[in-house]
């Protein structure tokens, strides 16, 4: 398990010149899934349909996926790992290139391309952290098989993902992160100067959001699948089809809630179509 500091729950405290905090934060937008919006958003009497019935009266939507690139003074981080370019074949066996295909995103959207187009070479990145194992979020965890980077994730996650029978489970493919060395985080963790790995389970298992300070920009929360879009977040929130725990998911939404009030924190959801045009997103735009 990663040797890391726990933190539990304290008053916030006002932002000073002695606060850690991140140097630079890239989001790197990396194309989009689509899907029926209800996997996002339940909706009543609204079935789930595939792609191949995408043209009846549902709401297909756009399903945008990203990656963060966090700079600090003791490492760089990159937060989860986006889709992978070979989706079409590796999901065949889940059936999920049906209900989630990756079909707006070219070569120059798929992560490596987009590290390439920021001038950051895969040796660059110390820690790879992963909100989760699902397919959309661990696609390219097998980039850094053979790099230094440390590969993180919730304890409880790893547990679940590595350890149920057979090639998947829902969106845990084992394929994706089977046979790469992951260390674990447990709790709240401060995991570099400026970067907060909060646990928000409900959505899967082992779920974890990110906070992180930055001097000029301030507070960034980046919720992963713990809160889909700004949507879902509310209040009141509103889950999605995809919830492993109902009871732990809105208390994870609850916590997050709690975190941005005291902090004032800009939050950046999981997979908001809207909300990532308004983001400045890599390789042009970046935070500080």
């Amino acid at each position: 398990m990663l040797h890391a500091t726990v933190t539990r729950a304290t008053p916030s405290v006002p932002k000073g010149p002695t606060m850690a905090t991140a140097n630079k934060l890239s989001i790197i937008p990396c194309g989009a899934m689509t899907a029926d919006l209800t996997w996002l958003l339940l909706k009543p009497g609204v079935s789930i349909k595939p792609r191949q019935e995408k043209d009846s009266p549902i709401d297909w939507v756009d399903v945008p996926t990203h990656c963060v690139l966090v700079e600090t003074d003791e490492g760089k981080l990159l937060w989860d790992t986006s889709c992978p370019a070979d989706w079409e074949s590796r999901w065949k066996p889940t059936g999920l290139q049906d209900f989630f295909p990756y079909d707006k995103a070219g070569p120059d959207d798929y992560l490596d391309s987009r590290l390439n187009q920021m001038g950051v070479g895969l040796d660059e990145i110390d820690y790879v952290v992963l909100s989760h194992l699902h397919f959309d979020h661990a696609g390219n965890a097998q980039m850094f098989k053979n790099t230094n980077a440390k590969l993180i994730c919730s304890d409880r996650e790893k547990e679940f993902a590595l350890n149920f029978e057979g090639d998947f489970n829902g969106a845990h493919l084992k394929a994706d992160y089977e046979g790469l060395n992951w260390e674990t985080v447990s709790g709240d963790v401060d995991l570099l100067p400026g970067v907060k790995l909060i646990q928000t389970p409900g959505h899967t298992v082992g779920c974890m959001s990110m906070q992180v300070d930055l001097p000029d920009s301030g507070s960034m929360i980046f919720t992963s699948d713990a809160v889909y879009m700004g949507d879902s977040y509310g209040p009141p929130a509103a889950p999605a089809a995809i919830v492993n725990n109902l009871e732990q998911w809105f208390s994870s939404v609850e916590k997050l809630r709690g975190i941005q009030e005291r902090t004032g924190a800009k939050m950046i959801f999981g997979h908001d179509a809207n909300q990532i045009h308004e983001l400045r997103t890599a390789p042009e735009g970046s935070y500080t």
